[in-house]
């Protein structure tokens, strides 16, 4: 059964930096859109970065120059790379993987960025 494994959450001083890694075991990595969302403050979870299978990625506004999504099909890892922290980013950040017949979500990893 497809599970997705999260690390590399914690507690990191604003302006600092972290990493985040997804991993999806397995031999069909490759064929998931893979991003990262936030609980927030709404109903349903809010995009914070995507990467496609190829490559392409789109970005929350918010983390735009800060964050880069990048992914390792050979891996089977995709990560969420963090740079100047603000604490409005603590949150819970939410590993999935979608195809167009399909979604899976990680258990979520928290980030805390203190002031």
């Amino acid at each position: 059964q497809v599970q997705l494994v999260e690390s590399g959450g914690g507690l990191v001083q604003a302006g600092g930096s972290l990493r985040l890694s997804c991993v999806l075991p397995g031999d069909r990595f490759g064929v998931y859109t893979m991003g990262w969302y936030r609980r927030g403050t709404g109903r349903r979870h809010a995009l914070v970065a995507i990467v496609d299978t190829s490559g392409p990625t789109n970005y929350d506004n918010d983390v735009r120059s800060r964050f880069t999504i990048p992914r390792d099909n050979d891996k089977s890892t995709m990560s969420l790379e963090m740079n100047h922290l603000r604490p409005k980013d603590t949150d819970v950040e939410y590993c999935n993987a979608v195809t167009s017949l399909v979604s899976f979500w990680g258990q979520g990893t928290r980030i805390t960025v203190s002031s």
